[in-house]
């Protein structure tokens, strides 16, 4: 009796099935990939911060800090007013405060808890003064930079813990003197930061989590 063997097609076949199959096998889903791949960062800006530059001063996330370090263009700040809605806020509270020298400029950094982003004023004021009572603040400095960031909430409302009211550490830096922190008063945060003089500034927010960025030239 005849034993018929396989043809040569058909063993073909079956090896190109099993190939295929030990692929699939080894293919990662692409779900996973973007699940374990660094997420870019997310930012909604007025202007990009600098490329390369650095934050010595202390962070309450080290993410925060590579975005702030994340995007660069040349400074475009001039002594103008800087005004910007708030869009989406909710929870906002503003929970660190930290200044740093920059090569160019000196930063100050508004971080909140919190989504959405505040709306802000910044501006040069002739003396600076507390909210609702409008007693005189007392910072180092020649010219004033006073910092309003509207859609904010009362840390007993938002369960975050608010920045003390009062002077913020600040050293190493060139232009910026000193930075005081006003708190909170009917949904607007303030502050005021002491310059050397009315040097060109910009202002720009980042996500993740929610920063409102001042950076004051130190030359050009």
């Amino acid at each position: 009796m005849l034993t018929r063997r396989p043809s040569r097609v058909a063993g073909f076949a079956l090896l190109a099935v099993a190939v295929l199959s030990t692929g699939c096998a080894a293919q990662t889903d692409p779900d996973d990939a973007a699940s374990t791949g660094s997420a870019p960062a997310s930012a909604s800006t007025t202007a990009s911060a600098p490329a390369g530059s650095s934050d010595p001063a202390g962070s309450s996330s080290s993410a925060a800090t590579a975005t702030e370090e994340a995007e660069g263009t040349p400074f475009p700040g001039d002594t103008q007013a800087d005004v910007a809605d708030a869009v989406d806020p909710d929870g906002l509270t503003v929970t660190a405060v930290r200044a740093a020298s920059h090569d160019g400029f000196d930063r100050v950094v508004f971080e909140l808890s919190g989504s959405g982003t505040p709306g802000w004023r910044v501006e040069y004021v002739d003396a600076p003064t507390a909210q609702g009572s409008g007693a005189a603040i007392d910072v180092p400095g020649a010219a004033y930079l006073a910092v309003s960031l509207q859609g904010t909430s009362y840390p007993y409302d938002s369960g975050a813990e608010e920045v003390a009211r009062g002077a913020v550490p600040v050293s190493g830096t060139d232009v910026v003197q000193g930075v005081f922190y006003d708190a909170t008063f009917e949904g607007v945060s303030a502050a005021v930061i002491g310059t050397a003089d009315q040097a060109p500034f910009r202002v720009y927010s980042l996500t993740g989590p929610s920063r409102v960025v001042v950076e004051v030239a130190t030359a050009g």
